[in-house]
């Protein structure tokens, strides 16, 4: 059966039966409060006709019931009551609703004590069946029993009284019943809403399996509400993070855990971020954030991913040198086109020795450009890395020359390459960008590397137009740049300055003589050992 269906009989099932319990209960209690009021009234009103003067001196006279029943009768008509019996001390009645049985004895066997001058409330049965007795002794000047006063109500009256109350409370009771019914349906309605229509078991089995996959992906995963507080969060992000699995994230602040994570401005604009390069322990992660909707297209939260660049790197790196090869073939192909049908012009006009010339030139710069690189710069990641550059950089019709006193073969195996492409890469393609933003005729770019000495120097410079004054204190924040915005815009520079900072290297600039930006990166050889994790810190930055 499914849970919408459980929901509504459980739901009825138990209306009906706290209904049928109320009933029952407020029967019984109201069937005893009856009995009590009626009894109370019976003996109140056997009070007052014991108390008549006229009841007490018709004892006295020769015909008592002659005086009396008028008199009870009269009272018994106005208040309702089934009889009023008034009797002597020997029980011998001196009225009674029934004149037939006046000089009687009464019955019932409940008169001792009050022939004892006690007043009693009693259920007994009488003449006209049974009832509920109030009970008052007639006392005479002397203060000696002298008769009884017995007011009764039947006892059949009293439950009709009851069965109608409880007429009266069963329709209520079905009314309740299907109200409640009606209630079940839109609670079970909204609960299956709630849960896309799921049963428990798939619940369940859909949690395991998130859980599952959670754990499975490489990339760290943190999820957040629509108040900003994590309710997500996979062991890979606890890795990526440096934070031990022991140390409980679920119910912070997302900005206790990781500033400027992007996810609180997801919730808010309900646009999600694709491919962004961001900073996490120094650490370069391309990060993706998507809003959670819920329902009624309500964002109800946010989810990012993330994964440090240096992975993706890793298994790009035979790729990227792949698409650097084939970038410089294509632009190669490109411009020795054009050569070729230089070639072969001069061919046609008979100009043998300029159309030498002209291979000997271009097959010189080739090989001499490779002959370089290979010797000078050792390592295959950013000698890559520049053949990629030198190829856009023909494409972009930039030119980009490298200092040929350039050396760049004692890179010690402690730096991370990934970092120190990084650093390269997002320097020149800042100056490509600059060059060609300008009308200058010429945009040139040069790259100076060198070895010598405890630090490994980077020095690129442009003619480009140079960076504003109002943006030099603060080229290196984050979202700062020069360039038009775009989602990966002022970036760059922040990125190049924070792995610097992890690397202990410094990053100067200053304006050059062609009007353009000379930046130069210096970077210690010997390493420090990075700070490890200090939870005790973090446990202090949480809570403060």
């Amino acid at each position: 059966m499914r849970l919408h269906y459980k929901l509504i009989i459980f739901i009825s099932v138990l209306i009906l039966v706290i209904s049928s319990v109320f009933e029952i209960v407020s029967q019984e209690m109201f069937l005893k409060n009856l009995k009590h009021e009626k009894g109370l009234k019976a003996l109140a009103i056997s009070q007052t006709v014991a108390n008549m003067p006229e009841v007490r001196e018709a004892f006295l006279s020769e015909n008592p019931s002659g005086i009396i029943q008028p008199i009870v009768e009269q009272i018994r008509k106005k208040v309702g009551a089934e009889f009023i019996v008034v009797g002597n001390k020997n029980e011998v009645r001196y009225s009674h609703p029934n004149p037939f049985l006046i000089g009687k004895k009464m019955v019932g066997g409940d008169n001792d004590k009050v022939i004892k001058g006690q007043e009693i409330v009693s259920e007994s049965t009488g003449t006209l069946g049974p009832s509920l007795r109030g009970k008052t002794p007639i006392f005479d000047d002397n203060g000696s029993v002298i008769g009884v006063v017995s007011v009764g109500y039947l006892i059949k009256d009293i439950d009709h009284e009851a069965q109608v109350f409880s007429k009266k409370l069963i329709k209520n009771s079905i009314v309740i019943l299907l109200l409640g019914i009606g209630v079940a349906f839109l609670i079970s309605f909204n609960i299956k809403k709630s849960i896309f229509g799921l049963e428990p078991k798939e619940i369940g089995r859909m949690y395991k399996e998130k859980h599952a996959i959670l754990e499975s992906i490489h990339e760290g995963i943190i999820a957040i509400d629509e108040y900003g507080e994590i309710t997500v969060v996979n062991e890979n992000a606890h890795k990526v993070l440096s934070i031990p699995n022991n140390l409980k994230l679920r119910g912070l602040k997302i900005e206790d855990v990781l500033h400027n994570s992007h996810l609180k401005k997801v919730v808010e604009t309900g646009q999600p971020i694709y491919d962004l390069e961001f900073l996490i322990n120094e650490k370069v992660m391309i990060i993706n954030c998507i809003p959670i909707v819920g329902m009624n297209s309500k964002i109800v939260g946010a989810v990012t991913t993330f994964r440090e660049k240096s992975e993706l790197n890793k298994l790009l790196n035979e790729l990227s040198q792949i698409k650097a090869y084939s970038e410089g073939l294509r632009a190669q192909a490109h411009e020795y086109s054009n050569k070729l049908h230089t070639i072969l012009g001069l061919i046609q006009l008979e100009s043998y020795q300029e159309a030498i010339e002209l291979i000997s030139k271009e097959s010189n710069i080739t090989q001499n450009i490779i002959h370089f690189i290979m010797e000078e710069i050792s390592d295959p990641v950013v000698a890559g890395l520049l053949l990629g550059k030198i190829s856009l950089a023909n494409e972009l019709k930039v030119d980009f020359n490298i200092d040929y006193n350039s050396s760049f073969a004692d890179v010690p195996k402690e730096i991370n390459r990934e970092d120190l492409i990084t650093i390269i890469g997002n320097l020149l393609n800042n100056a490509f960008d600059a060059v060609l933003e300008t009308n200058k005729s010429e945009k040139l770019v040069s790259l100076f590397l060198t070895d010598l000495g405890k630090d490994l120097v980077i020095e690129i410079e442009d003619n480009a137009n140079g960076i504003p004054e109002e943006l030099i204190d603060e080229i290196f924040e984050y979202g700062i740049s020069t360039k038009e915005q775009s989602k990966n815009s002022g970036i760059g520079l922040h990125l190049v300055q924070r792995l610097l900072h992890k690397l202990n290297g410094q990053i100067t600039f200053h304006s050059n003589e062609h009007g353009g930006t000379t930046f130069i990166v210096a970077i210690p050889k010997r390493q420090k050992e990075s700070n490890r994790y200090d939870e005790k810190e973090f446990n202090r930055s949480v809570n403060s």
